[in-house]
């Protein structure tokens, strides 16, 4: 499932295309992906103007002329890609591709089209003024990115929490959009053992954790995310953070790190694969 490095790269690939566009014509091929889809919803859209868009967690958020954002979320094999109209607007012949289940046609002459084979993903229609109120996005923790997500925020989460650091880590509630590949390389990089309860980690280790959460996911987005199953960026390029990967899916590899005489390990978390170094991950 794309994580925040993925869903931010799919963004920044559609803001250039969507943001200010207008949705000369919106097409929904079915009635639903993971849940039901809106009423109308093709209706609902077509016609609207994109005011804003941007990123809540794992979420694409688009703002609406008619006071109403679009939610996206891309699931587990969910794709956003853009490509040009081969005619004008007024003579065009819509044709949508087998699990291309929403396209919307822009007056910029491109279309932006979901394809999701799996229909693991969802769409939403809420008013722009209730968005914070959604379920999907009620309980959601802070941004990785956020000021509020920093050190004493961290320590006061971690003080009674007998929980593995790494499910704590996985904790929407807690962070918003860190999700498995990226707390694997961020433990890595802090040297701190996956299993170890949250109120063991040291103010000296989590001083530590906080800012290369934040390094370990921006170097992801620079590398244009992780791609290794289905996900693509929205100009159908993969990303190429696998191939920076310290642990994650190198099982029985020796530890990159220097010095260091360990090899990688895996065991199951949560019906998570969580990869470590067996020597310097404590």
């Amino acid at each position: 499932m794309p994580e925040l490095p993925e869903v931010e790269t799919i963004l920044r690939g559609l803001t250039p295309v969507m943001s200010g566009g207008l949705i000369e014509k919106a097409e929904v091929n079915r009635h639903d992906l993971r849940w039901p889809l809106p009423e109308r919803m093709a209706h609902q859209l077509t016609g609207q103007r994109i005011t804003r868009l941007h990123r809540r967690s794992k979420f694409i958020l688009a703002e609406l002329s008619s006071n109403k954002t679009l939610l996206i979320h891309l699931g587990m094999s969910g794709r956003l890609s853009v490509s040009y109209n081969t005619s004008s607007s007024s003579t065009m012949h819509f044709i949508s591709k087998k699990h291309d289940h929403v396209l919307l046609h822009l007056d910029s002459g491109k279309t932006v089209t979901y394809n999701d084979p799996r229909r693991f993903g969802m769409m939403d229609l809420c008013s722009t003024s209730a968005i914070t109120q959604h379920k999907l996005l009620l309980n959601l923790g802070p941004e990785p990115f956020d000021e509020q997500f920093n050190i004493e925020y961290l320590t006061r989460i971690l003080k009674d929490k007998r929980s593995p650091i790494k499910n704590v880590l996985l904790n929407q509630k807690i962070i918003a959009g860190l999700g498995n590949i990226y707390v694997c390389e961020t433990l890595f990089r802090a040297c701190i053992h996956p299993k170890r309860e949250g109120a063991q980690i040291s103010r000296r280790r989590i001083t530590r954790l906080v800012p290369i959460i934040k390094e370990v996911l921006q170097d992801a987005i620079n590398a244009g995310g992780s791609s290794l199953r289905d996900y693509r960026q929205t100009n159908g390029e993969l990303g190429y953070f696998q191939h920076a990967f310290d642990v994650y899916g190198r099982e029985g590899k020796k530890c990159r790190r220097f010095h260091c005489a360990g090899t990688i390990k895996r065991i199951t978390q949560s019906g998570r694969s969580s990869f470590f170094c067996s020597k310097c991950q404590r």
